[in-house]
């Protein structure tokens, strides 16, 4: 069915409700709806009760335990809210791109998106956005700082290091963050 390590190819461009997602620009609008959807979502989330639950279990699961409170309950559903938000990112990713296979996702892929998160700020939905907006328009931005030609690719590599070094050493706790490491 996945026909494993060959991924599936022809992946249509999804079409709701009889209109079809086919030029990029229609498609950037979906991605944007379904950006502003998951942000108010999971806004909603982190300011109810069971938002404020999750914050308890992350500061001492014990002591909400003593409260009769079933943390691997919260634990399952939170789960369950970041795979379903990560099975719609996918989903948008995979159309996009009409063909995904397992080495679409490597372990750097992986790191990096660590790295937008815990750079933007751990326990902070904006520090997560910031973080991921920093870490992705930096490089685009060194681009254009004029380096020399023949060692542009190695000086924007290590400007973009030096950055992240810096921030990591006088901002721990990220860009917005609330929670050190």
């Amino acid at each position: 069915m996945t026909r494993g390590p060959l991924g599936i190819p022809g992946i249509p461009k999804p079409d709701l409700l009889g209109f079809p997602f086919s030029s990029n620009t229609l498609f950037l609008v979906l991605v944007i709806v379904f950006l502003i959807a998951t942000w108010y979502c999971v806004n909603w989330v982190v300011s109810s009760s069971f938002g404020r639950a999750l914050k308890g279990i992350r500061e001492d699961e014990t002591a909400l335990q003593v409260f009769g409170y079933r943390t691997g309950q919260y634990k399952l559903l939170v789960f369950m809210i970041a795979s379903a938000l990560a099975a719609v990112s996918g989903g948008l990713f995979a159309t996009y791109i009409s063909f995904i296979d397992p080495s679409t996702f490597t372990i750097d892929e992986s790191i990096f998106i660590l790295a937008l998160i815990i750079l933007g700020g751990l326990a902070n939905v904006k520090g997560s956005v910031a973080g991921a907006l920093f870490l992705i328009l930096l490089p685009e931005v060194l681009r254009f700082v004029g380096f020399p030609t023949d060692i542009a690719a190695w000086m924007r590599s290590f400007t973009y290091g030096v950055i992240l070094v810096l921030l990591m050493m006088y901002r721990p706790q990220g860009l917005m963050g609330e929670y050190k490491l």
